[in-house]
């Protein structure tokens, strides 16, 4: 039995760059824009995948953001979706929650 290869374990093929996080040095993804809901899709755990204008909030640093703001690392032989927040905090995509509408 073969064991299937999956999309989080493919390197993307995109430039990277080296950049200091909180827990140490990671890479990162240079995404152009218009690919960003390719990468999305692609990555995404979750169905249906949220759209790229949605506000979401990172529960980790409860700060919020536009999906398209989304950053992707490559660590170790898998690729991390992530909040752009997750150098400083660590909120990946399983950390995004629909963000709250501002009270009046």
């Amino acid at each position: 039995m073969t064991n299937p290869k999956h999309d989080f374990d493919e390197e993307l093929p995109y430039p990277r760059r080296r950049v200091q996080a909180a827990w140490g040095e990671v890479e990162v993804y240079e995404i152009p824009d218009e690919e960003k809901k390719r990468v999305l899709e692609k990555l995404c755990p979750f169905r249906p995948v949220p759209n790229l204008g949605m506000l979401m909030e990172d529960i980790h640093s409860g700060k919020t953001f536009r999906v398209r703001e989304f950053m992707v690392t490559r660590e170790g032989k898998m690729n991390v979706l992530a909040a752009p927040f997750y150098l400083e905090s660590g909120g990946t995509v399983i950390d995004w929650v629909p963000a709250r509408r501002a009270k009046k």
